[in-house]
């Protein structure tokens, strides 16, 4: 039996390959971070060639680490940042564009457009989502619109669109050589995109149509977890591709949130919080999402409620980028206990508005309740408080929709080594948050959809049994000063509102 899964985790920031064993440790990794391209406010790209190279490095540099060839390995899973929006010919491989990421505001216009016409809930029905600038549809379409000779080609069906786990699986099934890369995504990710059935799990043609979006443009919708075909070059020669979820679908499943009512929450550039709701599809009544939670093979699909809170560990380094108060984003921890609370100050980082429950396009970031009392300290604990708060916003919506109360939070991301903001995060939730041994979820994720597809790991129960916890917080705070903290909160949300026209 070969002794490895290989995870390709391609993030917001950086790209990552991860080996796991057969106990669900890591092996060894390798990392390589690409560009954050803004050419205009609330503009933000990536090279797709970038990525691509990086993920050919970060693969070689996991693998010879941990000394394995391609024989070790039994299969390849892939977890990618969703919505991001990627177009590029089948021929020659290369993109027509930089890569739109999902916290690209250019179509705040024809999110306005569609608001006008039908209203931002139009498509939910059909869906699960709301028009946003968030989801890949209005990219695609702005390209589609703005690129030029592309919508020609896509006429032709020789321009391809994918989101990044399609733009990776393409290219390492063979790309433009050969017989072309094998042109899939799963129904995680399809589910990001706006432009699939929810309950069919196949494009729609409704949406297809008032996106006016040609077909052939799209890859195949395929379960999270079967052999979609074998790496077709030098790096991993024959090994399969078995295993594709969008990152915070991969998060759930690295966390073994299999039963109906278990929720996870991500602590990254933003936070993802996704609660498993079963074979059930629930629409939100509180500005929440309805999503996929996975598919495995030929099971049934598996739904889910999702909130996204757009700007979390983004806002600490843009403390330490933009305001230079802390050299690296870890000192942010040491700065905010250098004060015993936020000294009534609250940032609310709607940079590019305000994702779940508010869904506010019009807010932008504020700090509110300054007085001269407040120092960098203040600043630094309300910058942490921030992404708690915005959890907890999202954790009401969430049971008041499912009807089921949480008992616990399952925590996952870079901002759960942050001692204070887990704690916090316990104390205002007034629920127990637990963080799991192996903190790499979102790898883990996509290693046991790609491990179950071949045999690895043979059902759920066994990933179950693997689960371990590393630490646990529980709430220490008086009912009176956490209601007067959240109540401050909230106010300071509604001071956002109505900064755009």
């Amino acid at each position: 039996m070969s002794k490895y899964i290989a995870a390709i985790d391609q993030g917001t920031t950086s790209t990552r390959c991860i080996l796991f064993n057969h106990q669900g440790h890591i092996v060894s990794v390798g990392q390589k971070e690409h560009e954050q391209i803004y050419p205009k406010p609330g503009w933000v790209e990536h090279d797709p060639t970038e990525i691509w190279k990086n993920t050919l490095e970060v693969i070689a540099i996991a693998r010879i680490k941990a000394s394995a060839t391609a024989a070790d390995i039994a299969a390849i899973g892939i977890t990618n940042q969703r919505e991001t929006t990627v177009v590029w010919n089948k021929r020659t491989g290369k993109p027509y564009y930089n890569a739109l990421v999902w916290q690209d505001t250019r179509t705040s216009d024809l999110v306005s457009k569609y608001e006008k016409e039908g209203g931002l809930n139009q498509f939910r029905d059909i869906t699960g989502l709301p028009v946003s600038t968030y989801f890949s549809s209005l990219k695609l379409k702005w390209l589609l619109e703005n690129v030029e000779g592309l919508r020609e080609d896509a006429e032709k069906g020789e321009a391809i669109f994918g989101n990044i786990d399609t733009f990776l699986i393409w290219h390492l099934t063979g790309g433009a050589h050969g017989d072309g890369g094998i042109h899939v995504t799963d129904v995680t990710n399809a589910s990001r995109t706006q432009l699939m059935n929810l309950r069919t799990l196949q494009w729609d043609r409704e949406m297809l149509a008032a996106y006016n979006i040609p077909e052939k443009m799209l890859p195949a919708i395929k379960s999270s977890s079967e052999i979609y075909g074998h790496v077709n070059n030098e790096i991993l020669p024959g090994v399969p591709v078995a295993g594709d979820l969008g990152d915070q679908h991969a998060a759930l499943v690295g966390q073994t949130c299999f039963e109906p009512g278990m929720a996870k929450n991500t602590y990254g550039t933003g936070c993802f919080l996704v609660m498993n709701t079963g074979n059930e599809l629930k629409t939100s009544e509180n500005g929440l999402l309805t999503t996929i939670s996975y598919k495995f093979g030929n099971e049934p699909v598996k739904y889910a409620l999702e909130g996204s809170v757009a700007v979390t560990g983004a806002l600490v380094q843009w403390v330490r980028d933009n305001l230079g108060l802390i050299k690296k984003s870890e000192d942010i921890e040491e700065l905010a206990r250098s004060v015993e609370d936020n000294g009534g100050a609250y940032f609310v980082p709607a940079f590019s508005g305000l994702y779940a429950p508010y869904w506010r396009n019009d807010a932008r970031g504020i700090i509110a309740g300054l007085t001269r009392y407040v120092n960098k300290g203040h600043i630094a604990r309300a910058v942490l408080e921030a992404t708690a708060y915005q959890t907890v916003d999202v954790v009401k919506a969430m049971e008041q929709d499912s009807g089921i109360e949480l008992a616990s939070l399952r925590v996952d991301g870079g901002m759960v080594m942050n001692q204070l903001l887990m704690q916090f995060q316990s104390d205002i939730l007034d629920t127990q948050v637990v963080c799991p041994a192996v903190a790499e979820t979102t790898a883990l994720g996509a290693a046991y959809a790609a491990g179950l597809a071949v045999g690895y790991w043979q059902n759920l129960e066994e990933l179950k049994q693997k689960w371990a916890i590393a630490q646990t917080w529980n709430p220490n705070m008086e009912a009176e000063k956490r209601e007067g903290f959240y109540n401050g909160w909230k106010k300071a949300v509604t001071k956002s509102y109505g900064w755009m026209e």
